[in-house]
């Protein structure tokens, strides 16, 4: 008994080093007034719950401690008591539908889907993010930018490992966004916590959800569901600036745009390609077919040595445009500018022997514009 009673009295002691990490596991408390309610509303019923398990917990240590059998003393004898089993499930049911009363209007407000001020497009890819600014038709790739030495542990790694991409969502404040997400692959999930989002993207599917930022900042958030080996490759940042840093923004995507589609009538060497081919292989095709362009057999087939790369230049291009049915390859079509599908193809070309070896022709932007256009 004695040993019963300290137990009793040392529990709130033994609860305050987990209270000193409360932070680290709690939710977000949210950078917009929906993440703030959701939050507040999670706060109390959890404590409505604490208070519950409490009051429960205690009646029945002190139930079990004044009742007990001992000698000498006559345990009491009672059976049912209509009032109390009364009391109790009255009580209850109007605990719980004081609990939903707040949640469901909370619910309400998180899943209106009303047009927003801007609205955004959000494709989940593996293993990446496609985001268009639907009523300025920006659209662009969001990649992760963690370097492949800080993944392999040949580097220190940064604050924001594996949560730092190379092109941000850019919102302005003080507007009401909503995002459409949907997914071209298989299911992913658009998780921002400071928004209190996360909704699955699913292959021909739209789901939506919106968010309403008033003070400048960036924030941080991942693909939370299992969509392949690199589903930890999917960060999500997403920066909140002044109305007018978004306009300078959108101007620069538009201007960039059109540069891009200058670019396909430039004269490019191979040089030239080369140099761009290197680092949009890193960044699109590194995690299938390897920096050593080996693959992962049998699943990404080796573009070193292979044939197809050596030697049949209009069956590679129609790969990077069409993808490849049954197979994990994805198009490229959309997701690249003909440039940079012009020189990726030329740097595996010629890359890792492949040079001497095929007939090291290199692909000119002009010829993927040539593509589309016939197609269409």
């Amino acid at each position: 008994m004695i040993i019963f009673r300290t137990f009793l009295f040392a529990l709130p002691l033994l609860s305050l080093p987990a209270l000193a990490g409360w932070d680290d596991v709690n939710m977000s408390p949210g950078a917009t007034a929906l993440g703030q309610e959701i939050f507040g509303l999670h706060m109390t019923i959890f404590w409505i719950c604490f208070a519950i398990g409490v009051a429960v917990l205690g009646a029945m240590a002190f139930i079990l401690f004044k009742y007990r059998k001992k000698e000498g003393v006559e345990a009491a004898k009672f059976d049912d008591s209509t009032f109390l089993e009364f009391t109790w499930t009255i009580l209850f049911a109007l605990i719980l539908i004081g609990m939903s009363i707040p949640a469901t209007i909370t619910m309400i407000r998180a899943y209106d889907d009303t047009e927003g001020d801007i609205n955004i497009l959000i494709t989940g890819h593996q293993w990446k993010w496609q985001y268009e600014y639907i009523e300025d038709e920006v659209s662009f790739f969001s990649n992760l930018s963690t370097s492949l030495d800080e993944r392999n542990n040949l580097a220190p790694k940064g604050e924001n490992y594996l949560l730092e991409v190379d092109e941000h969502l850019v919102i302005p404040t003080g507007a009401r966004i909503r995002f459409l997400i949907t997914a071209n692959d298989v299911i992913h999930s658009w998780w921002v916590p400071d928004f209190a989002i996360k909704q699955d993207a699913i292959p021909g599917f739209v789901n939506t959800g919106w968010t309403q930022v008033n003070e400048p900042g960036i924030f941080r958030g991942q693909c939370t569901e299992l969509c392949g080996q690199y589903h930890g490759y999917m960060p999500i940042v997403v920066e909140a600036v002044s109305p007018d840093q978004y306009k300078k923004f959108i101007m620069q995507k538009k201007e960039a745009k059109l540069q891009q589609a200058a670019l396909t009538e430039k004269l490019w060497t191979a040089e030239e390609l080369m140099a761009m081919g290197e680092g949009i292989y890193q960044k699109n095709c590194v995690a299938c077919h390897q920096v050593n362009g080996e693959g992962l057999a049998p699943v990404f087939p080796a573009l070193a040595g292979s044939d197809i790369v050596m030697n049949d230049k209009a069956r590679q291009i129609e790969i990077l445009m069409e993808g490849v049915q049954g197979a994990a390859m994805q198009s490229y079509a959309e997701q690249l500018t003909e440039v940079e599908i012009a020189a990726v193809i030329t740097y595996t070309r010629k890359s890792w022997n492949n040079d001497p070896t095929g007939n090291a022709e290199i692909v000119a932007p002009k010829e993927i514009l040539d593509y589309k256009t016939n197609k269409l």
